[in-house]
């Protein structure tokens, strides 16, 4: 087949190409909405049956995209199947497939490389893939790139290739997918541009830069920032708290200052796709170059250990004020999402929380508006099913100790402060929401 670059950038730039959204999960699903509403042809493909199923009928399967959203998507032209043959009808392929850790802490790219197979079975002239997925400077090239290669067509000529690393935010309501700048790279200028001109017309802005290692260095970056950052303040937790010094109120302290300063807060441990994640990607990464990244397993290590202080906090907390320790006492565990006001559990603490305090005699249950059943997990297969409480079920006294690890809107944290006898606060809810009670202590 015979293309012309210069016209698939000008149907691509009339928004007249049609786009492949491989992954329908938290990162594919917004994107295939904002290229939908956009103008685009999008069809989203999953392994997951269960999602497309979900997309064709209008309902969204992600608690912070209303099912409105979905069927305005259907509505505008959005597809979405499990029959990965219609890549071929496709003009960009966008993968959005998990990028997650083994059990030794090392890149797991067998999603990537699976997919890329995939499209390499389907590949023709004339497509862009972008890789969005999470990963290590360098797995554009050295790995997307060369099983692509064996279909026979070359890069930069045949068909191009790009990254462009995703940056969602779930539960934020402040910016969207349309909204945050999208970085991206590739390694030659056709694939660059085709890019750039794609993402131009989703997103409000664009930001290339010179190569695909370059993005995916971005976005490591990015959560590396974050990551140390809080390690930085959980540490000035533990610190603070020695001395009878409420960090909370030190960092709303700090932050008045208008230049020099930005406030991070502390909590019970990362959570979620990216920050407890990603750094350990360019840990690996730099092995291959003969260096350490100190700051960065340092960073790793003290938020690790911020589940096993709230556990020990919450056990100083049962033997002041009950005289009685972990073994068979009765604690509610609120909030088991990741974050706030979103439905993902993953790597969330709450997770390590539970089994930390069963492993100690504790008979533990968990009240999550936003998580009825604990779906399963790599890490904590046997948590599995579990069930929440219902609101009514936060009846005075029924608990001797609760510990709030995710703070969700819509709580009624009154009612959580009244329904045991030691409540710890690891989020500052409590103060935030001018619940006052001498049962509650901040971890």
């Amino acid at each position: 087949m015979i293309f012309d670059f210069e016209q698939l950038r000008a149907r691509v730039a009339r928004r007249e190409a049609t786009i492949g959204v491989v992954g329908m999960g938290y990162v594919g699903l917004p994107l295939a909405l904002a290229a939908v509403a956009a103008g685009f042809r999008v069809v989203g493909f999953d392994v997951d049956q269960a999602k497309p199923q979900a997309v064709r009928a209008g309902r969204s399967y992600l608690a912070h995209i209303p099912d409105s959203a979905v069927a305005a998507g259907v509505a505008a032209g959005l597809r979405a199947t499990d029959d990965f043959s219609g890549l071929v009808e496709t003009d960009a392929i966008l993968v959005c497939v998990p990028t997650p850790l083994t059990r030794h802490r090392d890149p797991d790219l067998s999603f990537v490389e699976r997919t890329g197979e995939t499209i390499a079975a389907h590949l023709r002239p004339g497509q862009l893939v972008v890789l969005e997925s999470t990963t290590w400077p360098g797995t554009t090239q050295e790995v997307l790139r060369p099983i692509l290669d064996r279909s026979g067509l070359v890069c930069g000529a045949d068909y191009f290739l790009a990254f462009s690393p995703e940056r969602e935010d779930p539960g934020n309501r402040d910016f969207e997918t349309k909204t945050i700048a999208k970085v991206v790279g590739a390694d030659d200028e056709k694939s660059r541009t085709l890019a750039l001109t794609f993402y131009g017309g989703i997103v409000d802005k664009v930001v290339g830069v010179s190569t695909a290692r370059a993005a995916e260095a971005a976005k490591l970056t990015e959560n590396i920032f974050r990551a140390v950052n809080i390690a930085l303040v959980n540490e000035l937790k533990v610190v603070f708290d020695r001395m009878d010094i409420d960090v909370w109120e030190v960092i709303d302290a700090a932050r008045t200052k208008p230049f020099g300063f930005m406030p991070f807060y502390p909590g019970p441990g990362l959570g979620g796709h990216c920050i407890p994640i990603d750094p350990f990607y360019l840990t690996w990464k730099a092995r291959e170059y003969g260096l350490s990244t100190r700051f960065i397993e340092l960073a790793g290590e003290i938020n690790t250990e911020m589940p096993r202080y709230v556990v020990d906090r919450l056990g100083a907390a049962l033997d002041r004020a009950l005289q009685r320790g972990f073994v068979g006492t009765q604690i509610l565990v609120v909030g088991v999402a990741y974050k706030k006001n979103i439905d993902d559990m993953r790597e969330s603490p709450a997770l390590t929380i539970i089994e930390m305090l069963e492993a100690r005699g504790a008979r533990v249950a968990f009240f999550d508006p936003l998580v009825p059943v604990l779906p399963p997990t790599r890490e904590h297969p046997k948590l599995a099913g579990r069930v929440s409480l219902a609101a009514a079920e936060l009846r005075a006294g029924a608990f001797a100790a609760a510990v709030v690890v995710t703070d969700h809107d819509g709580v009624d944290y009154a009612a959580v402060a009244g329904c045991a006898a030691v409540v710890v606060d690891t989020r500052n809810v409590f103060a935030r929401q001018g619940v006052a009670a001498d049962n509650i202590v901040k971890a």
